[in-house]
């Protein structure tokens, strides 16, 4: 199928711009952000996929206010434009690629946003994710990372957010795709699941950083990677790979909160090229649920078929969620950052499933002791 983009010389394989270069039904291209102020006052998450061998798109939006993640999710059926970056009432717009983008949601679940991301950092691509299981290629995938400063506001009910009006909002976007795990899981032997996945991109006043590591669970890196930024001028482009300082190596001292995969405290070290480790120590104290953008959710899970055009909303009640909860695991925890006499606010996102054996981690999904 022809698309106007064919008109431009953007062609990777033979077949014309709809057509992806494989036929893994776990194809996907995918957008994220978050945002967040230094004291938690305001946490939301946007994810936006495109599975054209499933032939869904879907996408939903999330906002933290006083202990309470509401929720709004939306299915359709992929539309064979796939700039067309609308599920439900969820929208993503790309304003000025790699420099401003756009979230609306519309109120018809009584949720509504109207969010601009402008970077306020160069584009970070991260190495390319590659991991296989026996004779099966689970990852497969490239993504970039880019901090950003939003405007905007957020209604939930009647109670408006003016982002505007808090101390700096900031935040993170990523655009990842090529193959992961979506949708249904594929037909085989039952086996049992095993996955360490730790991220922290991490805001201060004159630099951003990330670390993220994937681990067996003998604690051996499969994935690695991390970098510091510095924050984007005015007149910066915001592709510069010259201004991105990649560290050669990424590890961290972990401990659980007590009976959960979830983080008491990290401290991250980023080996750099030609000076001192860059070591971040990180105190959390606000969590998000994944679950509420789709990660794990039993129903809305990424790229499983709903309808040709879905939407719904539900809460999550933060003190009530169960740690042992498989559809609950997966967190960003909104965390205070301190590297050397810096002071910053990031996120750690954690997902940890299976044993792992530097953090005492042993069984499916049981807590730390």
């Amino acid at each position: 199928m022809i698309h106007p983009l064919d008109d431009y010389p953007l062609h990777q394989t033979s077949q014309p711009m709809s057509h992806v270069a494989t036929d893994s039904p776990n194809a996907y291209d995918r957008f994220f952000f978050n945002g967040y102020d230094r004291d938690g006052a305001v946490f939301f998450a946007v994810a936006c996929g495109v599975y054209p061998n499933r032939g869904v798109m879907d996408a939903a939006f999330s906002v933290v206010r006083h202990g309470v993640q509401y929720n709004v999710r939306a299915s359709r059926a992929c539309p064979g434009d796939r700039t067309a970056t609308t599920v439900g009432p969820v929208q993503v717009e790309i304003v000025e690629p790699m420099r401003r983008h756009r979230i609306v949601v519309d109120d018809r679940h009584g949720v509504a946003a109207d969010l601009t991301m402008t970077a306020h950092s160069p584009v970070i691509e991260e190495p390319r994710f590659v991991h296989q299981s026996g004779h099966r290629t689970v990852f497969d995938y490239t993504r970039l990372t880019q901090f950003g400063r939003w405007q905007g506001w957020i209604d939930v009910d009647g109670d408006r957010v003016d982002i505007d009006a808090l101390a700096p909002v900031v935040g993170t976007r990523d655009r990842s795709w090529g193959v992961r795990p979506v949708g249904e899981r594929p037909p085989g032997p039952p086996s049992v699941p095993q996955f360490f996945w730790l991220w922290a991109p991490t805001v201060f006043a004159d630099a951003c950083t990330y670390v993220a590591v994937n681990h067996e669970s003998d604690g051996r890196a499969w994935h690695q990677s991390g970098a510091v930024v510095p924050v984007l001028g005015e007149d910066d482009h915001p592709i510069d790979p010259g201004r991105v300082q990649r560290g050669e190596s990424a590890t961290f001292d972990l401990h659980w909160q007590p009976g959960t995969r979830w983080a008491e405290r990290l401290t991250t070290r980023l080996g750099v090229w030609g000076g001192d480790a860059v070591e971040i120590a990180y105190e959390p104290f606000l969590r998000f649920q994944m679950s509420g953008i789709g990660y794990q959710h039993p129903v809305w899970r990424h790229g499983s078929w709903i309808g040709p055009d879905e939407s719904t909303r539900d809460e999550i009640a933060l003190d009530d969620v169960n740690p042992a909860d498989p559809t609950m695991i997966h967190i960003q925890a909104l965390s205070r950052a301190r590297w050397g006499d810096r002071t910053g606010v990031g996120v750690v996102e954690q997902l940890v499933i299976g044993p792992h054996e530097p953090t005492g981690l042993t069984g499916l999904l049981d807590g730390a002791p």
